[in-house]
C-alpha cells in the first residue's frame, strides 16, 4: 500500500497488518519443515552446525536468515530451499488475502 506524505510530497510504503514479515514466514516454515520429522531443536542444531539458540531466534521470526544458512538448515532437514521459500511465500499469500477473503 502506498501513501503519500504530505510533508515530503513522496511515497510512503506501509505493509499491511496482517502480511508477515518474510524473515516471520520462513521461520514457521523451518519450524512447520522440523516438527513434522520429529526432530528437536539441539539435533538440527547438531546436524546444521548452528547454536540452537540461533535457530530458535530463526524460527521465531527475529533474526534474518542468510542464503548460506538457510541451506545449511535446509540440508539437514532433508528438503530443499525451494520448499521452505514456497512454503513461506504461501503462508504470505494466505495471509495477505485473508481480509479479501473475509470480505466476500
Amino acid at each position: 500500500m502506498v501513501k503519500y506524505s504530505a510533508l515530503l510530497d513522496s511515497p510512503v510504503v506501509t505493509r499491511p497488518v496482517t502480511e508477515p514479515l518474510l524473515r516471520e514466514a520462513l521461520g514457521a516454515a523451518l519450524r512447520a519443515f522440523r516438527s513434522e520429522r520429529n526432530i528437536t531443536l539441539r539435533e538440527l542444531a547438531e546436524i546444521s552446525r548452528v547454536s540452537p539458540g540461533y535457530l530458535s531466534e530463526l524460527e521465531r521470526g527475529r533474526k534474518e536468515v542468510s542464503s548460506e544458512l538457510l541451506a545449511s538448515v535446509c540440508h539437514a532437514l532433508g528438503v530443499s530451499v525451494a520448499d521452505v521459500v514456497i512454503e513461506a511465500a504461501g503462508t504470505m499469500a494466505v495471509a495477505a488475502s485473508e481480509p479479501t477473503l473475509a470480505a466476500v
